[in-house]
């Protein structure tokens, strides 16, 4: 699994900004121009494996076109392999988004907080009708056969998959500088910080527990996989659009740490020199900003986090070694929560 900080983001992705089904493009004379649903693929990107991404080819989508039926069609294997690649989809700035209650639900949150939608294309099955929720006149769509939505999505089984959307990446998702953290978390008093989670399924599914329980962000330090690879939005379920996220290193930590002057707990499995997780423990914290860091299963902390963190554990009865990741984060979240928001 990539690391997140070896990302290219290109300041200049392509864009799909308009619909032939908006009210001001019904007719045949439907016009390119700043309109044209263009993919540029440019020499500068990488792959996942280190190979160049692809040549300055141009990927044209007809900016009439309304249907799909094959799945060699250059725009479909355009959002396969953004689907595919971490380097790739943050190049161009898009993931896809596959099922209605995930779309569904980063529609409700962007429409709340923005007029501009953020899908930009719609992949709608045969003749499924769109939720009112997520129907917008100036979202492109896309009607296609189940072929070509096994192809986009990538699950052997469809039976459940009728609408996928292209999404732009969401403007709450930042790389880290040495330059300080303003602007990136608005109010930092409670952060999660995930240590090498390569998990897709762990990594969304705390995503989404910050997000359910008010946390403030979520920063990534090195070695963690991509929060918007396709399993861990099935996991988070649109909760990487509604929180803020940052990928950086430990020097940008203590920077975080310094400027808000952050307390640093980091999650450990063993009752031994450690404090306890309890109600007396959240409530000597309530007031103070803090970051909870947690390690992956396998590795553990890492040595920045052992030394630089209070070690605090999850009381168990019996003999059980330690809890998975995901489930001991949503304890901590719900128990270290801010509970004045």
């Amino acid at each position: 699994m990539k690391c997140l900080n070896k990302f290219f983001i290109s300041t200049t992705p392509f864009t799909l900004t308009s619909s032939p089904n908006s009210p001001a493009n019904k007719s045949s004379n439907f016009q390119p121009g700043s309109r044209t649903h263009r993919v540029h693929l440019s020499p500068r990107a990488h792959s996942d494996d280190g190979s160049k991404i692809a040549s300055k080819k141009t990927i044209t989508l007809p900016p009439n076109a309304t249907t799909i039926t094959s799945t060699s069609n250059p725009f479909v294997k355009h959002c396969v392999k953004i689907r595919q690649s971490s380097s790739y989809r943050h190049f161009h700035g898009y993931v896809l988004v596959v099922g209605a209650t995930p779309i569904r639900e980063i529609c409700s949150f962007h429409k709340a907080v923005s007029d501009r939608p953020i899908i930009e294309c719609l992949f709608v099955l045969d003749s499924y009708l769109i939720p009112v929720e997520i129907d917008d006149n100036d979202v492109r769509v896309i009607h296609v056969n189940s072929e070509v939505i096994k192809k986009l999505s990538g699950v052997q089984s469809v039976d459940s998959v009728e609408l996928i959307a292209l999404v732009r990446i969401p403007s709450t998702f930042h790389i880290a500088t040495d330059k300080g953290f303003g602007g990136l978390f608005s109010l930092p008093h409670r952060i999660l910080v995930l240590d090498g989670i390569q998990d897709p399924g762990n990594l969304g599914t705390l995503v989404r527990s910050a997000t359910a329980f008010r946390w403030d962000g979520v920063y990534l330090l090195p070695g963690c996989c991509d929060p918007f690879n396709d399993k861990a939005l099935r996991a988070s379920r649109g909760a990487s659009f509604q929180i803020p996220i940052v990928s950086g290193n430990w020097q940008q930590i203590n920077i975080l740490r310094q400027e808000f002057r952050m307390k640093m707990f980091a999650g450990h499995p063993s009752n031994e020199l450690v404090i306890g997780l309890s109600n007396e423990f959240a409530d000597s914290v309530a007031n103070s900003p803090l970051c909870l860091i947690l390690g992956s299963e396998g590795g553990g902390l890492s040595e920045d986090s052992m030394r630089g963190c209070e070690l605090v554990s999850i009381p168990m009865a019996g003999d059980f070694e330690s809890l998975n990741v995901s489930v001991a984060g949503g304890i901590f979240m719900y128990m270290l929560q801010n509970q004045n928001k």
